[in-house]
This record gives C-alpha cells, structure tokens and sequence, in this order.
C-alpha cells in the first residue's frame, strides 16, 4: 500500500492511469465505502517515509491484486 501526501498533491491526476490496482482516484469520485480511506491515507502520509525514486513493485504484489477487504491487514 502507497498513500499520497494531500498537502503536496497538486491534483494532475499523472498517477491515476500508472496505479496497476485502479486504487487511485479523485476524493469526488470514492464510493461511500472508499470514504474510509480519506482520513487513513491524510493520516499514514505524515507517517510514512517519502518514495522519491522508482522502485520495483513487492514480490507479492499480484497475490494482494484480488484481495478485498485487506484494511484488516494493515499495520501501523
């Protein structure tokens, strides 16, 4: 899981199309369930490290693809 800072976005939008999961979008377009992850991804983007660079996606990545539900999985 990435989250974006909000304060640094500057909404272009660039990153939308290169999500592999389709999990980025406008906070106009999350359904009522994705409101959750508003909050969480403001709060965990002060938290987290900054990824200045490109890097290879996890070896599991493509197992996490289908999974629903993972908030369950999450650590902080």
């Amino acid at each position: 899981m990435l989250v974006i800072d909000p304060d640094e976005c500057i909404d272009c939008t660039l990153c939308e199309p290169e999500c592999p999961v389709e999990a980025i979008m406008s906070e106009d377009d999350a359904t009522e369930e994705q409101q959750q992850y508003i909050q969480l991804n403001a709060d965990l983007s002060k938290e987290w490290p900054v990824i200045n660079e490109m890097k290879d996606a996890p070896a599991d990545a493509d197992d996490w693809k289908e999974v629903s539900d993972k908030l369950q999985y999450l650590e902080r």
